[in-house]
């Protein structure tokens, strides 16, 4: 996954960053800890809102991600951003989640909640899953990850019973299979750009599932100029 800037039709809010993601994704993982990081080391929480919207890889590819890839994967973004939360899956390994797409519903509808409580709520999903190997595809782990995010519960669980959320996943479909959105993650501005897979340049080293990826250029420094493209 390279680093590009684009012009894109996606609209973004003034002072917002939309960030087009899977929760099983493992650079989005490293992505989304180094802009919260960023955005509190520049006094910019209160300035620079994030909007998480769905990258729902399992549909763009009509295919769970393949475990055998994210065993190559997660020690690489793991090496690359520690900081972020990572371990090994430790569970069993028939408990490891297959679809994301609950909890990618579940962060949707935290976002009656504010932008800021469904960022922090994915991000927590996102530490749940890479960081303490927990099944998130299981309503009451989502359910539990937004308990001890202070999220009101009631209102997720009635968001998920409903399944209001769900449509809005698969209308990113088509957009995630087009050229706007590059892949998990991509990251839209205000002025109509695009970035994906910020400060990244990887290659895979032999084919993916067999092989393993290699970071060739790694620059978390970019993560200041993309906050403040979003205020300007």
């Amino acid at each position: 996954m390279s680093t590009t800037t684009m012009a894109t039709p996606i609209e973004v809010m003034p002072g917002t960053i939309a960030f087009y993601a899977d929760i099983g994704c493992p650079w989005a993982h490293l992505a989304h800890h180094r802009l919260v990081a960023a955005r509190h080391r520049l006094g910019l929480t209160e300035s620079v809102g994030i909007d998480i919207r769905p990258f729902p890889l399992e549909l763009v590819n009509d295919m769970a991600t393949p475990k055998l890839i994210l065993d190559a994967e997660v020690p690489v973004a793991g090496g690359a951003e520690p900081a972020a939360g990572w371990q090994m899956w430790q569970a069993r390994a028939h408990d490891y989640p297959v679809t994301t797409i609950l909890a990618m519903e579940a962060v949707e509808v935290a976002k009656d909640q504010g932008l800021e409580a469904s960022a922090t709520f994915d991000r927590a999903l996102r530490r749940a899953l890479f960081g303490q190997s927990r099944n998130i595809s299981m309503r009451h782990e989502v359910l539990a990850v937004a308990e001890a995010c202070g999220l009101d519960v009631d209102a997720i669980r009635a968001g998920l019973v409903s399944g209001r959320a769900h449509a809005y996943i698969e209308e990113q479909v088509p957009l995630c299979r087009g050229e706007a959105v590059q892949g998990s993650p991509t990251l839209f501005f205000p002025d109509g750009t695009s970035v994906h897979n910020p400060g990244i340049t990887m290659r895979w080293h032999d084919a993916q599932g067999v092989g393993f990826p290699v970071i060739d250029r790694d620059d978390p420094s970019v993560y200041a100029d993309l906050l403040h493209r979003a205020l300007s």
